[in-house]
C-alpha cells in the first residue's frame, strides 16, 4: 500500500521521492552557504582583483537585511586601507545626452592607456512599480567585455541625487579591487546633484547643442558644481551648433566667481559616437588633478567628503532605526488614522512619534 502511494506521489509530481529529498538537501546547503559569509575570504578575493567577489561584496553592502550589515561593515573596514587611490569622476546630464555611449567610449580610451575602470551606473527606480531596468551593461557592449573594466548597474531606489543607496561604499570596494578610475553615471540632472558632487573628485556635465537648452542649461547650481562641460554629439550637422554652444558656455562660466580649487572650469566638444574629443576631456581631468593636488584642494575635498558621508550615514541609520522600531510601527498607523480623521495634524503626530522613540 505504501509502495502504491509512493508511486502515485511520484506520478503526480513528475519526480521521484529520492530526487525531492536530494533537491531539498541541496537547497538547504545552498541556503546555509548564503548565510555563512566568510569576510576574510571575501576581502582576500577582492584584493586579488576577483570581479565575482567584488560583485558579491557590493550586493552585501546594498542589502537591506540587518543580518548583513555587520559583515558588510567588516569587509569595508578590511578594504579601506587599500582604497582612496583612484580618480573619482561623476558624469551627469539630461536623459538623451548620450551618457552611456560617452562612458563606454571614454572607458575604452582609459583602458587603452592601461587604466582599470569601474563604472557605477545608477538606473532610475520607478516610484510606482519600484522596479528598475538596469540596462547599462547592454548599452555598453564593448566596455563590458574589456578585462580592465567593471560595470555595476544599481537601482537608485528612493535615494536623492540619482545615486544608489550604497554608492560610496561601492567606491571603496572598487578601489580595493585595484580600479584606479571610478566613474559614477547618474540618472540625469536634478535638484540634488550635490549628492553626486559630494562623492567625486571631478564633476563632468554633458550637454547637447541645438536641443533648445543652451540658455536653460545655464543655471547657477549645476554650472557652479561642474568642473568641466562637454558638448556631446558634436558631429555631422550638429558640429557647428556644438561649437557655438561651447562659446556660450565659456562666456557663462567666466561670470562666476573663482572656485576655491583655483580651477577655471573648461568647456569642450566631443562625439562619443565617433570617438572624437574624448582624449581632450581626459587631459582636462588630469590638469585638474595636477592643479588641485599641488594646492592641496584635492586632499581637502576628500576630507570634506568623508565628513559629509559620516553625517549622512548617521542620518540614514537613525531614519532606519526609527521606522523599524516595533513601537513606532504600531503608533505610526494610529497617527495616520488620526490625521485622516482630522483629529491631529502631521506636525503634532510627528512630534508625538519622535518623543515616543
Amino acid at each position: 500500500m505504501a509502495k502504491k502511494n509512493k508511486s502515485a506521489l511520484e506520478e503526480k509530481k513528475g519526480v521521484s521521492v529520492s530526487e525531492i529529498t536530494n533537491l531539498s538537501s541541496i537547497k538547504s546547503i545552498q541556503d546555509k552557504r548564503k548565510a555563512e559569509i566568510d569576510t576574510d575570504a571575501l576581502t582576500t578575493s577582492i584584493l586579488n582583483k576577483d570581479i565575482t567577489a567584488l560583485s558579491r561584496a557590493i550586493t552585501l553592502v546594498e542589502s537591506k537585511n540587518p543580518k548583513h550589515t555587520d559583515k558588510a561593515n567588516t569587509v569595508l573596514k578590511k578594504c579601506l586601507p587599500y582604497a582612496n587611490k583612484s580618480i573619482r569622476i561623476g558624469i551627469t546630464g539630461v536623459p538623451g545626452v548620450g551618457k552611456s555611449t560617452f562612458i563606454e567610449t571614454f572607458g575604452k580610451h582609459l583602458t587603452s592607456l592601461g587604466k582599470r575602470v569601474a563604472v557605477l551606473a545608477i538606473d532610475p527606480t520607478s516610484s510606482i512599480t519600484k522596479g528598475s531596468i538596469l540596462g547599462d551593461k547592454t548599452r555598453m557592449e564593448e566596455l563590458v567585455k574589456d578585462n580592465n573594466a567593471f560595470i555595476r548597474p544599481s537601482a537608485s531606489g528612493d535615494s536623492l541625487g540619482g545615486v544608489a543607496r550604497k554608492t560610496r561604499e561601492s567606491i571603496i570596494l572598487c578601489e580595493a579591487a585595484g580600479f584606479n578610475v571610478i566613474i559614477i553615471e547618474t540618472v540625469g540632472v536634478g535638484q540634488s546633484e550635490t549628492t553626486v558632487h559630494s562623492m567625486v573628485d571631478f564633476f563632468l556635465l554633458l550637454k547637447l547643442a541645438g536641443a533648445g537648452d543652451e540658455l536653460q542649461g545655464i543655471k547657477r547650481g549645476i554650472i557652479e558644481m561642474a568642473d568641466a562641460i562637454a558638448i556631446n554629439k558634436a558631429d555631422g550637422d550638429n558640429l557647428k551648433r556644438a561649437k557655438l554652444a561651447k562659446v556660450e558656455f565659456n562666456r557663462a562660466l567666466h561670470l562666476y566667481p573663482e572656485k576655491s580649487s583655483q580651477w577655471q572650469p573648461k568647456v569642450s566638444v566631443c562625439s562619443a559616437l565617433q570617438n572624437k574629443g574624448i582624449d581632450t576631456i581626459w587631459e582636462i581631468i588630469l590638469d585638474y588633478i595636477d592643479i588641485t593636488s599641488k594646492n592641496n584642494y584635492f586632499k581637502q575635498k576628500r576630507n570634506e567628503q568623508n565628513k559629509f558621508w559620516l553625517i549622512q550615514t548617521i542620518e540614514n541609520q537613525l531614519k532606519s532605526d526609527f521606522f523599524n522600531s516595533p513601537k513606532i510601527k504600531k503608533e505610526f498607523s494610529k497617527q495616520l488614522e488620526l490625521i485622516k480623521n482630522n483629529e491631529t495634524t502631521p506636525f503634532a503626530a510627528a512630534d508625538y512619534l519622535l518623543k515616543l522613540n
